[in-house]
């Protein structure tokens, strides 16, 4: 340990010299040939991100001759684009922060790439929100980071595996905050996969008081808390509504064409940077099935702000409908979106009865396989499978989840169809 606190107040060129003394057993990849996935497993500030971008460093800035241990062209894959950038590339723990000056690398934003210049080596930024961007490829090396969260999880990963093709042994590392879906269970099984695990408690040191505290005081003591803090795998919550495995059970790629498609809007009771979060969730029918089309849900929105949002899903779905709950602002929220579009075509609903009663009916469709999930909706997902009923936060995101399919599958249908907005 007074190695370690030596090393800390070196200057930070002479600290990044240091990570193998620095990092914890967890953050450093496996040593051997017998492994081709590093699948590293952490809580919310654990180290992950530093692990996997130190891991890419050190490959793209060692010899390559016929050394497993370096690589020249490297994927590097994350839930967007934006946060391949924000996150793997320029974040306090992205690549180039924890590069020496000498070795930094260039990043081409128009390309989406880095390029290393001394060894010659290339990264290339992809996004699950695109998998085909994966086509045409090859790598000898990859980091998937937040592979749970991936919009598009199993098409982005066979993607990237049939592009992972140079070299002598090509590898990848997946850096996640795990959530029981069938592609993350299927690599923990794999036997050419090194699993490795950490919580947030590890990084204590590292993390800013104020951010330890939130995230211990929105997720310690529950359900919830064994994923996103020790980086535990949770299967089922007692009580909950929804299974993982309905979940997964529901999920496509794609959806056919919509006979009508709402969005429903779940406002916040206060406004402001502090507000809590608005549910704005793009559902549709197609015969007796509906499909969860996207999630808007954004937190700290002013009325005009949830609203204008709400109105953009709208345009981009080309919705018939925005379904608003009124029991927290009254008519007022009717009246926000009426101020930015008067002609949208919106329908109050009062809550009468608790969140679970109400819930209960959707959630007994998704037993009947009548919902489907259009990607990945990571947010709303983790709000399904852990509410209870129980005491705790609003989940605003399924509350929007649950008014959009009531509206769609559970009201009496009309006998015409109703007139849609003509521009």
């Amino acid at each position: 340990m007074r190695k370690l606190a030596l090393i800390r107040r070196l200057e930070p060129e002479s600290e990044k010299a240091f990570w193998p003394l620095l990092a914890r057993p967890d953050q450093l990849a496996p040593e051997g040939d017998g492994w081709t996935t590093w699948l590293v497993l952490g809580g919310r500030g654990a180290g992950k991100t530093r692990a996997g971008a130190e891991w890419i460093r050190s490959l793209a800035e060692g010899p390559y001759q016929d050394n497993p241990h370096s690589a020249r062209a490297i994927a590097l894959v994350a839930e967007s684009y934006a946060d391949a950038r924000e996150i793997m590339i320029e974040g306090p723990s992205g690549i180039l922060a924890l590069s020496h000056s000498a070795d930094r690398p260039r990043w081409e934003p128009s390309r989406r790439r880095l390029r290393w210049e001394r060894t010659g080596a290339v990264a290339h930024c992809f996004s699950a929100e695109d998998p085909e961007g994966l086509r045409g490829f090859q790598f000898d090396a990859a980091w998937s980071d937040e592979l749970c969260k991936w919009r598009y999880p199993e098409e982005t990963w066979s993607n990237l595996q049939l592009a992972l093709r140079l070299g002598r042994r090509p590898r990848q590392a997946v850096t996640t905050t795990p959530r029981p879906v069938g592609l993350l269970k299927r690599l923990m099984a794999a036997e050419s996969t090194v699993v490795a695990r950490a919580s947030t408690y590890d990084n204590r040191d590292n993390l800013a008081p104020a951010f330890f505290d939130e995230v211990i005081r929105a997720y310690e003591g529950s359900a919830l808390g064994r994923q996103e803090l020790l980086g535990e795998l949770v299967e089922h919550v007692e009580g909950a509504l929804w299974t993982w495995s309905m979940i997964e059970a529901a999920r496509i790629a794609a959806a056919p064409g919509m006979e009508r498609v709402v969005v429903a809007v779940d406002p916040p009771a206060s406004a402001g940077p502090d507000a809590d979060e608005c549910g704005i969730v793009v559902a549709g029918r197609a015969g007796e099935t509906a499909y969860v089309l996207a999630d808007y849900s954004a937190r700290g929105l002013s009325p005009r702000g949830w609203a204008g949002r709400a109105l953009a899903a709208f345009e981009d779905f080309d919705a018939d409908r925005l379904v608003v709950e009124v029991n927290q602002g009254g008519d007022m929220a009717k009246a926000v979106i009426a101020q930015i579009d008067p002609a949208a075509p919106t329908r109050a609903v009062r809550a009468m009865r608790g969140k679970r009663l109400r819930a209960e009916p959707v959630a007994a469709l998704y037993e009947q396989g009548r919902v489907r999930h259009v990607g990945a909706f990571r947010a709303l997902e983790d709000q399904m499978t852990s509410f209870t009923g129980g005491a705790g936060a609003s989940p605003d995101r399924l509350d929007a989840l649950v008014w959009a399919i009531t509206d769609l599958m559970l009201r009496p249908r009309r006998a015409a169809p109703g007139v849609r907005r003509i521009e």
